[in-house]
């Protein structure tokens, strides 16, 4: 698997982010889904990638800077044919690495609390995420479960 900035503009990439969207919408009520569309994934404080296996799209992530010293993850979506293979473990483990280099602190996201999103919740905590309060924008929803990891 390689990963490649992408500027979202490739067909598989955008059914890949519709495939999430669509997913979080069966999964969260409206007020609580904060999942980000192709145009704000293209905003400047945002970096995303898409992962590949030769010519197959087979997952993305993306990384918000909150701040000079915080950033957020966004979008970590494996593509539901490439599930358990370690893809969402190589984008995860890409977007630390990441926020390491650009010298952030602390890196935080927002993942859902109902039982469909334990298996995010598992590998988050794998990596040495913990349970907060939540940040930047965010207020205390039943739906939303807040992570954050000092670097």
């Amino acid at each position: 698997m390689y990963l490649k900035i992408d500027d979202l503009s490739g067909p598989q990439v955008a059914e890949l982010v519709r495939e999430h969207l669509q997913s979080m919408v069966l999964q969260s009520p409206p007020e609580s889904m904060h999942a980000l569309g192709l145009e704000s994934l293209r905003k400047p404080e945002v970096t995303f990638w898409s992962a590949w296996e030769g010519d197959e799209l087979v997952g993305c992530g993306a990384l918000k800077e909150l701040d000079r010293q915080h950033g957020e993850i966004k979008s970590m979506r494996t593509s539901s044919t490439h599930r358990r293979k370690g893809i969402a473990k190589g984008v995860l483990q890409h977007i630390i690495e990441e926020a390491k280099v650009r010298g952030y602190r602390r890196l935080s996201l927002e993942t859902g609390s109902i039982n469909a999103f334990e298996p995010a919740r598992r590998l988050y905590t794998n990596f040495g995420f913990q349970y907060c309060k939540p940040f930047a924008d965010y207020i205390e929803d039943p739906n939303s479960v807040f992570m954050t990891k000092e670097l």
